[in-house]
């Protein structure tokens, strides 16, 4: 039932096949390859995606693209037939070998688990793929460039140089090819993805490719209009502010946002937000009094 079982049935059935083959218990020369083989495919076959994707493509999917369209896949394998898909390996023997393809529970572990290793026993195993998350500053996202990450996992501690692409967003993974898990008997290593992650900034917010700073003016600036400079990532841009501009209103600098490798970049927009002196000259105030004496403008009024 390898289309239709549970994760439970899986579950369950992973747990007795463990139990009997982790090297605890099991002293057979060979029962540690076996552990770690059975826990590989039920790693595959517990998480909904890896599993969407081995249903979809069988046992070599780490190998298909991620653009491949299933049903079109699935026609170019027609006709290959049943047989090759599983091996040469018997319907008796199972691909675990003796004794490991039998029901246990109803549930049939030569379908469940036996297809990841194409029917070949325990026979070479693809890495599998693995993530980290790769921290950003809003200027490395903009400009891309070079960094080495330092790396601890199971195999020790290693320094990769990592390729930032101009115009990484937030959650946009950058491939290393053959740098996951590793294969056995010399199989195919993963492929290790950084999700990218922006942090914070103090003048930056980031939505997308779009880029949001704060323009702080006075009110007279806001009143009258004016011309004022704007940091941004391409530098210092100037930005005219238009006659009667209120706090909120959002000026817009077209393209200056992250860059896009295959489009349009983003925009940068700078919201208005206006100023008062925290204290008053006896000029000042006596301006803003003869103001309030003349205006007829009222905020609150709609």
């Amino acid at each position: 039932m390898p289309r239709t079982a549970t994760q439970d049935e899986i579950q369950r059935a992973y747990r007795q096949l463990a139990r009997q083959h982790h090297p605890d218990v099991n002293k057979d020369p060979g029962a540690e390859d076996r552990f770690k083989e059975i826990s590989e495919a039920y790693d595959v076959l517990s998480d909904p995606q890896t599993r969407r994707r081995y249903d979809a493509f069988g046992p070599d999917f780490r190998q298909v693209p991620e653009d491949v369209d299933p049903e079109a896949f699935q026609r170019s394998r027609a006709g290959a037939g049943a047989g090759q898909a599983r091996g040469a390996g018997g319907a008796g023997a199972g691909p675990f070998g003796t004794g490991l393809g039998d029901d246990l529970g109803g549930i049939n572990i030569e379908d469940l688990l036996g297809g990841i290793f194409a029917g070949r026993g325990f026979g070479p195993i693809p890495g599998a793929d693995q993530e980290a998350e790769l921290e950003l500053t809003v200027e490395e996202a903009f400009q891309g460039g070079q960094r080495s990450i330092t790396l601890d996992g199971p195999d020790g501690r290693r320094t990769l140089d990592v390729r930032i692409p101009a115009g990484v967003t937030n959650g946009q993974r950058i491939r290393l090819a053959g740098q996951g898990g590793r294969g056995s008997e010399g199989a195919r290593h993963g492929d290790l993805y950084f999700v990218v992650r922006i942090a914070p900034h103090p003048r930056y917010r980031v939505d997308g490719r779009d880029l949001y700073v704060d323009l702080p003016l006075t009110p007279w600036e806001a009143a009258l209009g004016t011309t004022v400079a704007v940091e941004t990532p391409r530098g210092e841009m100037k930005v005219k502010v238009p006659a009667g501009t209120s706090t909120g209103k959002r000026l817009r600098l077209r393209h200056h946002g992250l860059p896009h490798p295959r489009g349009s970049a983003g925009h940068l927009y700078a919201e208005v937000r206006i100023m008062v002196p925290a204290k008053l000259t006896d000029e000042e105030r006596r301006i803003f009094e003869q103001l309030a004496a003349v205006s007829t403008f009222d905020p609150r009024r709609r």
